[in-house]
């Protein structure tokens, strides 16, 4: 059920691949809530990926844009203004990749190349976004701007490997920023955390269906789905959270400020029960 929300507001969501993405579960609902939107991906990414069948479904056009390149991002931001017919109201950051993941490093024999490809893809890229987007002032008054980040930005989990740098970046990079553009134009900026999720991106996570399972177990709400992080972005670029900035926001189902959950020390005895081997 529409709520219109965004009626009249223009956005730019990146990172929508396919309809596992939770950028195109934010798009189709910015469009469901009346937002008028340009869909942008890096050029490899919309020719692996599904994205004008996307844009026919919300009306909206698809710009490429490498988001590690500033030049690519002025042309996207100056275009997006000229389709939508005025400065950008709100704008998702759904970026993330690492080379070493994708290659089966392990934290301990990272390929330090690939490790700075992941912070410029995964973080470096928020940056360069909003630093060219207010010196385009592509932004408009009270905007908001959303990305998608993870718990392992603040804890230690197997497997998530240097991504959980690029979180921290990206999470720094919000409050930084998030004073500047907050003081000067009213740009709201802010990140949020989300439960484990099956995305493309997701997937590639070694152990990401036990991960997925525990932290299911450990939530009293449950895993957050990628329908439920879009409904829960739709109200950060919405007028009613005008005073939320510089903010990591956990949409985890409640994970973030648990310790041990009932239904995961039942699963733990079980293990214990079957006299599994004590390094397990």
């Amino acid at each position: 059920m529409a709520h219109h929300l965004l009626e009249g507001k223009k956005g730019i969501i990146f990172g929508a691949l396919n309809n596992k993405s939770i950028a195109w579960k934010v798009a189709e609902k910015a469009h469901e809530e009346g937002a008028k939107i340009v869909l942008t991906n890096a050029p490899y990414a919309l020719r692996l990926g599904e994205i004008d069948t996307l844009a026919q479904q919300t009306g909206s056009r698809v710009v490429a844009a490498d988001a590690t390149k500033v030049e690519d991002l002025e042309l996207l931001l100056k275009e997006a203004q000229e389709i939508l017919g005025g400065k950008i109201d709100f704008i998702l950051h759904s970026i993330g990749m690492s080379p070493n993941v994708r290659k089966k490093r392990s934290y301990d024999d990272l390929d330090y190349h690939y490790f700075q490809q992941t912070l410029d893809i995964s973080a470096l890229s928020f940056h360069k976004l909003l630093q060219t987007a207010k010196k385009l002032d592509a932004i408009a008054d009270y905007g908001s701007v959303v990305a998608l980040s993870y718990i392992a930005a603040q804890r230690t989990f197997y497997g998530y490997n240097d991504m959980a740098e690029a979180k921290s970046l990206l999470e720094s990079i919000t409050r930084s920023f998030g004073y500047i553009y907050g003081r000067s134009k009213k740009v709201r900026i802010n990140t949020v955390s989300q439960s484990p999720t099956f995305t493309t991106a997701g997937g590639g996570v070694r152990g990401f269906d036990g991960l997925y399972d525990y932290s299911n177990r450990m939530s009293p709400l449950g895993n957050a789905s990628a329908e439920e992080c879009a409904d829960y972005c739709i109200t950060l670029f919405s007028d009613l959270t005008r005073k939320v900035t510089m903010q990591n926001l956990f949409h985890d189902g409640g994970f973030s400020s648990m310790g041990m959950s009932e239904r995961v020390m039942g699963f733990y005895n079980k293990c214990l029960d079957n006299n599994l081997p004590e390094e397990w």
